[in-house]
């Protein structure tokens, strides 16, 4: 696909002045866990494997996510288990993700730092599943699937972090039984799961899977981890199986209290300068920008973002660009990252149509801020209202154009005053000529 170069487009849209900027530290306080990894190995005590003989099989569900620090909570699940005599396997609970290949889910591992030789166990990323059961939800009528790597296990659990979910909001979102019936329903159950929950919810459809998997599989329970609002630990724990959907509502309550946000609540323009999975499954936390753009469920309330513009993507993401159509804008160099296959993969999976649709294609930064300063309507550098942030991980440092410095929270530090200068039409910030900001 070609898209226009600077000179095809340069004269359809007006320069305009752009705002001074500023940049702010924000550090709340919050709580980290200092020992993660011996946490999880208390955790694996709490879970109840007494009847496991020596030499048991146990499968330990891992996900895609970048979650803090995870490959040493696996590893350390690992070590324990293979303490008290049994054989520990890790089988990746991430549905589509890694194109539904295992040699991508394999990648997607690496990438986290979760490796046969970093962990000390065997990985068997085998996508086959088999069909458990078939259960109502609502009008539908829904296939419940499960990896066959974890049903050819003796005992298995998973590992993962309860958080606030990209899709829907409810009582429990993203957490261990989510990863439990879509990680480990592979894209066979993760596609199975979607096209239910789109039509009939999903808290329903993840109650009614999660039943039947309780039910048919040897699952003992879950290691459920919360991040504080520098994505750090904060607090890990045993849930066992028959548990999930009584804990995690509290878990999720907590998450939501760390959960980094943005600044304010009413933004013209939002510039973000990466995406990937390693940060979202949607490329970015569709709660911090406040864009679901799934059918039947509404978007969050708040914050209230006009325009977003989406500048690149993460190495770790691999390509996999799920959550580019998020943006109203991105720029060429952002589409050159593209791989298509994975994110295609994904969106095929997930029904969530709308991530994997590209914005109108910029070729640089100075002509997409061009263009959102115009599509604003009634443009005024004095009072429009631009948050630029590195991704929706990292909030601990941004920058906000003049007209949002006295809405900033109390935590919020000012440290530097700047300007946006181009090179080339790439965007770049530097000191300030007028103070006066």
């Amino acid at each position: 696909m070609e898209f226009p170069e600077r000179s095809d487009v340069d004269g359809l849209i007006d320069p305009q002045p752009l705002p001074a900027f500023v940049r702010v530290r924000y550090e709340p306080r919050t709580e980290r866990l200092n020992d993660p990894a011996g946490a999880a190995r208390a955790a694996v005590d709490e879970l109840d494997l007494g009847d496991l003989p020596a030499g048991a099989t146990v499968a330990i569900g891992v996900g895609s996510r970048g979650i803090d620090r995870i490959d040493e909570v696996s590893t350390a699940v690992v070590d324990r288990l293979a303490e008290r005599g049994f054989e520990p396997v890790v089988v990746p609970a991430m549905g589509s993700h890694g194109g539904a290949t295992s040699e991508g889910q394999r990648e997607v591992l690496a990438s986290l730092g979760v490796t046969e030789e970093a962990v000390g166990a065997p990985i068997d990323a085998r996508m086959d599943a088999e069909e458990l059961a078939t259960v109502s939800v609502g009008n539908a009528e829904m296939p419940v699937c499960f990896s066959t790597a974890t049903l050819d296990a003796d005992a298995a659990l998973v590992v993962n972090r309860v958080k606030a979910h990209t899709n829907f909001s409810g009582p429990i979102e993203s957490g261990l039984a989510k990863m439990t019936v879509v990680g480990l329903g592979k894209q066979r159950g993760a596609k199975s799961f979607h096209s239910t929950a789109i039509a009939e919810g999903y808290v329903e459809t993840l109650t009614a899977a999660l039943d039947v998997i309780e039910r048919e599989t040897p699952l003992v329970g879950g290691v459920a981890l919360v991040e504080n609002f520098e994505e750090e630990i904060g607090h890990l724990e045993a849930v066992p199986a028959g548990s999930f959907l009584d804990r995690e509502p509290e878990l999720l309550a907590r998450a939501y209290d760390e959960m980094p946000t943005l600044p304010v609540d009413d933004i013209d323009l939002l510039v973000v300068d990466e995406i990937g999975k390693e940060i979202s499954g949607a490329g970015m936390d569709t709660n911090v920008v406040g864009r679901y753009r799934v059918l039947n469920a509404p978007d969050p309330e708040t914050p209230d973002v006009d325009l977003i513009y989406v500048r690149g993507l993460t190495e770790a993401t691999r390509g996999n660009g799920n959550g580019i159509g998020l943006a109203d804008l991105t720029r060429r160099a952002a589409v050159d990252q593209l791989d298509l296959k994975k994110t295609y993969a994904n969106a095929l999976t997930s029904g969530s149509l709308s991530k994997a649709k590209l914005p109108l294609v910029a070729p640089d930064d100075e002509f997409a801020l061009r263009t959102a300063t115009a599509a604003l309507g009634a443009y005024d550098p004095e009072t429009v209202r631009i948050i630029w942030i590195r991704n929706t991980q990292d909030l601990g440092e941004y920058r906000v154009s003049k007209a949002v410095i006295e809405n900033l929270p109390e935590a919020a530090e000012v440290v530097d005053r700047e300007s946006i200068a181009f090179d080339e039409g790439i965007a770049g910030f530097e000191p300030a000529v007028d103070d006066n900001t």
